[in-house]
């Protein structure tokens, strides 16, 4: 094998493929990436067993050939290459691989190409495609609210599924640590027939991420029960899905919180930033107090001291103290645009619904905790 090709094309390709590679392995091959040289082109790919990648780049091939080398050394070495130098990758017997640039050479260890995984890309039951700034936006209004307590692996990932709402087939991403719900719901009449309900692990989800930002042209998904597949521009991305069962995010989200507030978003994100300052660290608990027309915010640790805050709202419903977790009101704040935020309450002791008016398909569902 023997290929040239110009650092920049190959770097942030590489720096995706290497990613899905984990630092510590004790099977040594998975460490590896395999590089396949073929007519006009170079094909990298990796694999951790629950999630493969292929990427595709066009090249000057010398001599036709594939190879397994070390992921991170052989990312390192072309990260610190400089920009718009000349890379010449040589494999002659499979046991060593040269890398040359300009003054630089470099010699790395190989394993057998036999000995890398096969990653298997078919075709899936259910096929649909996205627009990857719209994926993108459903995915990050609802990764932060994933578990990440590996007991309850099956909240260890976004729920992707269809929904009818209005006899329109939609396609619905539900995140949910226990603590707080996100939930978004996108109108995709087209292609949802046959999507099952799947959950798609944490590390997938922020892969995921990663390629959305650098691509224009849709996503072309693939989904059955037990396996995802994305199809990018050249890359292709694999993924196992978490086999558990999602719990009904549905019965958790309160029908009747009749007590509604609403509040200057960023007025109100400012508040609880300023009253959060005195919390412990383990609880980060402020307590609300619901008057007319006002929210007073009050925190206090033994240690550090006390801090209150009163903030001018819209509210005429029945006085409530309730106490939350300001780390997740901000978080979920934080995913919201408007200027006004709508708050709905029930009692004190039931969860509390955040969302906005210009967007009726995103809720998220806070719990309460004791203060």
């Amino acid at each position: 094998m023997k290929i040239s090709i110009e650092k920049n094309l190959i770097y942030k390709s590489l720096s995706h493929v290497q990613s899905i590679v984990e630092k510590k392995n004790t099977i040594p091959i998975l460490s590896n990436i395999l590089l396949e040289a073929t007519d006009s082109s170079l094909i990298l790919s990796a694999t951790d067993m629950d999630i493969s990648i292929t990427v595709t780049i066009e090249c000057s091939v010398i001599e036709k050939g594939s190879v397994t080398v070390p992921a991170h050394t052989l990312y390192d070495i072309v990260r610190k290459i400089p920009d718009g130098n000349e890379i010449e990758f040589i494999a002659n017997d499979g046991k060593t691989f040269s890398i040359r640039s300009g003054k630089s050479k470099f010699s790395l260890s190989c394993l057998p190409k036999e000995d890398f995984p096969l990653i298997e890309i078919d075709k899936l039951d259910c096929e649909f495609s996205l627009n990857p700034n719209i994926f993108l936006k459903l995915i990050e209004k609802t990764r932060f609210a994933i578990s990440n307590e590996e007991t309850r692996y099956f909240l260890n990932g976004i729920y992707f599924h269809k929904k009818n709402i209005n006899n329109v087939d939609c396609l619905s991403l539900v995140a949910t640590d226990g603590h707080r719900l996100a939930k978004i719901d996108f109108p995709h009449p087209k292609g949802l027939i046959d999507l099952p309900g799947v959950i798609i692990p944490k590390k997938t989800i922020y892969e995921l991420c990663k390629l959305l930002t650098e691509i224009t042209e849709d996503v072309v998904i693939n989904v059955d029960p037990n396996k995802i597949i994305f199809y990018f521009d050249k890359t292709v991305l694999v993924s196992k899905l978490i086999d558990g069962n999602f719990p009904d995010y549905q019965r958790v989200i309160p029908k009747n919180n009749n007590n509604i507030v609403i509040a200057e978003r960023q007025k109100f994100c400012e508040a609880v930033d300023r009253v959060s300052t005195i919390t412990s660290e383990k609880s980060k608990a402020i307590k609300f107090k619901l008057l007319k027309n006002l929210i007073n915010m009050n925190s206090s640790d033994p240690e550090a001291g006390t801090a209150s805050e009163d903030i001018i709202v819209q509210y005429e419903g029945q006085e409530i103290e309730i106490g939350f977790n300001s780390k997740y009101i901000l978080e979920i704040i934080n995913q919201l645009q408007d200027g006004k935020l709508i708050l709905e309450f029930n009692d004190s002791n039931s969860p509390l619904i955040i969302k906005e008016s210009s967007n009726n398909d995103l809720i998220y569902v806070l719990m309460p905790m004791r203060v």
